[in-house]
């Protein structure tokens, strides 16, 4: 039986253009080279994000009931999810947090980075099947995580979508905080997807390598290179990888070969960017009313509190 990645490489490498979905990113190595990413002077989100969770992470757990527990979706190592933990310590024992992610090697990092602060519960399952699970085993009021403008790779539909999804799984005294990256300077933008130090080629890279790894591919690295654009209507950058020359790819796993054109690019990710009106919208048509909203001076990024309405 055809594996889900397998899956969706046949019908992303089949299609016209062609898409690969970036959640195939986060395999160990694409993790690592994520985490390296967060640390590079372009990448202001990442800091932006930190600055705003350390500043306001005691107003955060203040509004929720006594003794809750953290959801995070797409966890990573945990590194800025540390002050929301700490502030949540409000009798002096651990929190129970659980980190949703897809990479076994990142849960495994976050387990180790958090224990001190909290009973880090990892789970490895997609984000809604992984909250859904830790949501019908424990009764405890639930923050739900969600930072880093993750909420950008999906298609404003989608996102909506999927932010309704999450609310459907909240009770009264849940909350969501929703990271999400503000429009901003296209030239800001493209170097902050495109560094000079060429860590996100790598990351872009590493996708092709994943399936030639795991699904018998034999992409040929070198005849491919990174490429970040930014478009408009909505606002966002997308990050391709583009053919230098023609060629030919099996992926054994998949049953698939396919011909790329010199400069046919295969779409791995979008990242939308959002106005505040554009974010308002967003969530009032998912279900939630906005608490709280703080955003960040030095690269316009925003942390929502919100509730189910």
């Amino acid at each position: 039986m055809m594996s889900e990645f397998a899956a969706d490489v046949r019908r992303g490498l089949s299609a016209t253009p062609k898409e690969l979905p970036p959640k195939y990113f986060y395999d160990g190595v694409g993790s690592a080279l994520y985490e390296a990413i967060t640390y590079l002077p372009e990448y202001g989100l990442t800091n932006a994000d930190i600055r705003l969770l350390e500043t306001h992470a005691r107003d955060v757990a203040s509004r929720m009931p006594a003794d809750f527990a953290v959801a995070e979706l797409g966890s990573g190592s945990g590194r800025k999810t540390r002050p929301i933990l700490e502030a949540a310590r409000r009798s002096g024992g651990k929190v129970r947090y659980f980190p949703i992610d897809l990479s076994a090697s990142a849960l495994e990092n976050c387990g180790v980075t958090l224990a001190d602060v909290a009973c880090v519960e990892p789970v490895l399952a997609p984000f809604l099947d992984g909250l859904e699970r830790v949501r019908e085993e424990h009764r405890e009021p639930l923050l739900v995580l969600f930072v880093g403008s993750s909420i950008g790779n999906f298609t404003p539909g989608d996102a909506r979508e999927f932010l309704t999804a999450i609310r459907a799984t909240l009770n009264a005294g849940d909350a969501l905080l929703l990271g999400v990256d503000l429009v901003k300077d296209e030239r800001l933008l493209v170097e902050a997807y495109d560094d000079p130090a060429g860590v996100t080629a790598a990351f872009n890279l590493n996708l092709l390598a994943r399936i030639n790894r795991e699904l018998g591919g034999n992409f040929h690295l070198p005849l491919f290179a990174h490429e970040a654009r930014y478009g408009e209507n909505p606002p966002r950058i997308e990050m391709h990888l583009r053919a230098t020359r023609a060629c030919e790819v099996q992926v054994e796993a998949a049953g698939l070969t396919c011909r790329f054109e010199e400069g046919e690019t295969i779409l791995t990710e979008k990242s939308h960017k959002y106005t505040e009106s554009m974010l308002d919208a967003l969530v009032t048509s998912a279900g939630f009313s906005v608490e709280a909203c703080w955003t960040d001076e030095q690269w316009p990024f925003a942390e929502l509190f919100l509730r189910p309405a």
